[in-house]
């Protein structure tokens, strides 16, 4: 049986990837659109996003805070604003 690849984010460890991506996908999920992430999330957000394939477009000047909204087609995701107010949304799987 083939075994998971560990995962280490934001001092959490996940024995696969598969759990932290569920991690991710409930996190965002006990969100409405429009709402603040938690000081607990972002800081986890934060650890996660420099992961991203486009890491430095979406970090851009400094990570302010994130929010959950919708995208172009109606999907939940996170948003991530930066210090300079300017804003970016990015998908959870890409963080893993």
């Amino acid at each position: 049986m083939a075994r998971g690849i560990p995962v280490s984010i934001g001092g959490i460890d996940f024995p696969r990837k598969g759990d932290a991506l569920e991690y991710l996908r409930l996190m965002l999920w006990r969100y409405s659109p429009g709402d603040r992430v938690s000081e607990d999330d972002t800081a986890f957000l934060k650890a996660a996003l420099p992961r991203h394939p486009e890491a430095d477009e979406k970090i851009g000047a400094g990570i302010d805070h994130f929010l959950v909204r919708s995208d172009e087609y109606g999907k939940q995701c996170f948003w991530v604003v930066r210090t300079d107010s300017t804003t970016d949304r990015f998908s959870y799987k890409s963080l893993v």
